[in-house]
């Protein structure tokens, strides 16, 4: 299930097509005129112990598209076991059909998957300790069902409040959002990423066998370690679409 969350999110950054061309040589003067940049770039950095390769997707891709059923990291947990995953999430739908043009597409910048290493003291060898996938900006409607998660996670309910998973007196592992006068996170039918300001800048999910603490982009604020497990973090500028638990529709078909 790991594999597929993965594969299915790569795949929706990545677009087919076929063409058929001749190829043919050019010229020094031709090339003169021809600029250009890779398509995935990769970086290598270190933070609080532990060693990272990112590899991003220079790229902004607009995405419509359904998951349904995710179901990610199953296994017993006993201080708080809930549905029995870190994830449990019966809808993700990338943008909707039932309003205007502008809500019919998610604007994804910059996908990327980061390796993470902790260097094992023993000649030069590393261990892997996990990876994470992300994006550097995502915009749009978001239709959510969410039944648990691991993670941390803010939503800007509205009147109802903020719905933060770091309130969580369990750290926000297998969080489903009830307390006394909270809002559950069924409740959520879905979220606006981004404002006027820009896009929603921290969605990634990890994939961890130890915690780590992740960097955190330029001008954002420290990140919350990531615990061992799957753990999802998108804190950045999310407003709740409505607290009726009412996915809006989308037809990707259609639109």
């Amino acid at each position: 299930m790991r594999t597929t969350l993965a594969a299915s999110l790569l795949a929706f950054t990545l677009a087919s097509g076929t063409a058929a061309a001749q190829m043919r040589p050019m010229s020094d003067t031709e090339l003169s005129t021809v600029s250009g940049q890779g398509l995935f770039t990769v970086s290598n950095s270190s933070y609080n112990g532990f060693d990272f390769t990112r590899i991003g997707l220079d790229a902004d891709v607009t995405l419509n598209a359904n998951l349904s059923n995710l179901r990610l990291g199953e296994y017993t947990y006993a201080p708080r076991n809930g549905t029995g995953a870190d994830l449990d999430i019966g809808a993700l739908q990338f943008g909707r059909t039932d309003g205007s043009a502008a809500q019919r597409l998610v604007q994804i910048t910059n996908p990327y998957f980061e390796f993470v290493y902790k260097n094992t003291g023993v000649g030069t060898g590393r261990e892997i300790v996990g990876m994470r996938l992300g994006f550097d900006g995502i915009a749009g409607d978001i239709g959510l069902k969410i039944a648990q998660l691991s993670g941390a996670m803010r939503i800007d309910a509205g009147a109802a409040g903020i719905i933060d998973s770091m309130n969580d007196a369990g750290g926000g592992k297998r969080w489903d959002g009830t307390c006394a006068g909270c809002t559950p996170l069924a409740s959520v039918g879905g979220v606006t990423a981004g404002d006027a300001n820009g896009p929603s800048r921290d969605f990634w999910i990890s994939i961890l066998k130890a915690p780590v603490t992740f960097q955190p982009g330029a001008g954002m604020p420290a990140l919350t370690e990531a615990q061992a497990g799957i753990w999802l973090n998108w804190r950045d500028k999310l407003t709740a679409l409505n607290i009726t638990g009412t996915v809006p529709a989308n037809n990707p078909a259609g639109h």
